[in-house]
């Protein structure tokens, strides 16, 4: 029996890669439409009840028709889209969590959801390394003014450099799978490692607090959920030791903003390096255009070759199960 499928990919997770994943792990056993959303170059938002979507309701409802899978990173399951898709099955999401998800709604209307936990656990953990880097050798800064026919030889003064990870105390706050990629590779830079994360049991495991006042550099890998909102707030960034770093690659909501911009002005943080933000993109005139040695990404962590391949290598392998009659492996809702 042939299942059509439809692939929604977007100029990251391309078509291309949806349907060669689809048809190596299903050979000759789906139909396979296609539509192209627009992101990255239109910034995801939030549609209907879901957030981090593609504002492409009318355009997924359309392609929909008669389809009983969606394999996608962006597309938006409100509500309004699964009312109009009686035919609609599956969805499978090719991102770490299925924020563009309505679960409850999928549910009610027998429509299974994956998702490809993992998927850019390498990638962000490369990311983060470089961004901590970045902040403390104050690469981006000095690179700028170079490129401007400046050279600042006040960069070398003693209170103007920043420390080595060799032998120093990095905070990583939040234990899985960005998190333990994280500590290894700071293994080999000789970074002594404190984690905190109430839902494993390893070395090195210790409360915020303690984390955060022994820490020189401490790294945010925590999902955004009502305990982890806010937990890194301007009593938390006094607490870190004076001269210290912040990196966060994981959620904007972890963390206040302006008490970062209050901590980088006053010189308490010697930098921080941020791929996330509490509004992206950033609104004009935000604080963070204007803070000193602070270093920005546009939520690009996650953003590599290999980590589009394996989205839809993930997804695909979910799709290959469902036609098999075999239980999924990523299973978001019942």
């Amino acid at each position: 029996m042939t299942i059509r499928v439809l692939a929604a990919g977007d100029h990251f997770v391309q078509n291309r890669l949806l349907v060669d994943a689809l048809k190596s792990a299903v050979p000759g056993e789906v139909d396979i439409r296609e539509l192209t959303l627009p992101w990255p170059l239109e910034p995801f938002g939030r549609v209907g009840e879901v957030d981090e979507a593609s504002d492409v309701e009318d355009e997924l409802i359309e392609a929909l028709r008669g389809v009983e899978v969606c394999v996608t990173q962006m597309a938006p399951l409100t509500k309004r889209v699964l009312d109009a898709s009686p035919d609609l099955r599956l969805f499978c999401v090719s991102r770490g969590g299925p924020v563009n998800a309505n679960l409850e709604a999928a549910a009610h209307a027998g429509v299974a959801v994956t998702y490809a936990p993992g998927r850019n656990a390498v990638a962000t953990a490369e990311h983060t390394l470089a961004m901590l880097l970045a902040a403390t050798r104050r690469i981006p800064q000095t690179h700028a003014d170079l490129a401007g026919g400046v050279w600042r030889g006040d960069y070398y003064m003693y209170d103007n450099v920043g420390p080595e990870l060799e032998g120093n105390m990095v905070g990583l706050v939040g234990y899985g799978a960005i998190g333990r990629r994280v500590a290894r590779m700071l293994e080999g830079f000789g970074a002594d490692v404190l984690v905190h994360d109430p839902y494993v049991d390893v070395p090195g495991r210790v409360e915020l607090t303690e984390l955060l006042a022994r820490s020189r550099f401490v790294s945010l890998h925590a999902r955004a959920t009502p305990e982890t909102v806010g937990m890194i707030g301007a009593a938390e960034i006094a607490a870190m030791p004076e001269g210290s770093v912040l990196v966060n690659c994981a959620r904007g909501a972890l963390l206040d903003y302006d008490a970062l911009c209050d901590a980088l002005e006053s010189g308490h943080l010697f930098g921080a390096a941020m791929d996330v933000f509490p509004e992206e993109p950033i609104p004009p005139g935000s604080r963070l255009l204007a803070v000193p040695n602070l270093v920005m990404t546009p939520h690009l962590a996650g953003a590599s070759k290999e980590t589009a391949m394996k989205a839809a290598a993930i997804v695909a392998a979910d799709v290959a199960r469902y036609v098999r009659g075999e239980p999924l492996v990523h299973l978001a809702s019942p």
